[in-house]
């Protein structure tokens, strides 16, 4: 089962190609419950480009499962829960910032 902050790989439509790429879930159960898909922002290597107040570089990105240091951007996409593979999890420090930079670019609280 999927949960919020599990790292994944997809094929997945990034600014400029299609590629299989890392991403992070960032949908809910509630979401999950009834939805045959997650919702994920993708993860990127171009960490110096990182430098929007919406990015996150992460800090723990080897303990997530990642081979590279690595950033969260706030490019929300969809994709089939099927067509996720799970390879790690943020952690919860991690998971705290990007879930504040998701305040910062969604009209939530």
């Amino acid at each position: 089962m999927f949960t919020s902050g599990d790292v994944v790989t997809a094929w997945l439509t990034g600014a400029a190609t299609t590629k299989r790429r890392p991403a992070v879930g960032v949908s809910t159960d509630v979401y999950h419950s009834t939805r045959p898909d997650v919702i994920v922002a993708i993860l990127t290597t171009q960490i110096a480009a990182a430098v929007d107040p919406t990015d996150y570089v992460l800090q723990d990105w080897a303990a997530a499962g990642l081979h590279r240091a690595s950033a969260c951007r706030m490019f929300l996409i969809t994709v089939p829960a099927a067509d996720l593979n799970p390879i790690g999890h943020l952690t919860d420090r991690d998971w705290q910032e990007v879930q504040a930079r998701l305040r910062l670019a969604l009209a939530v609280s």
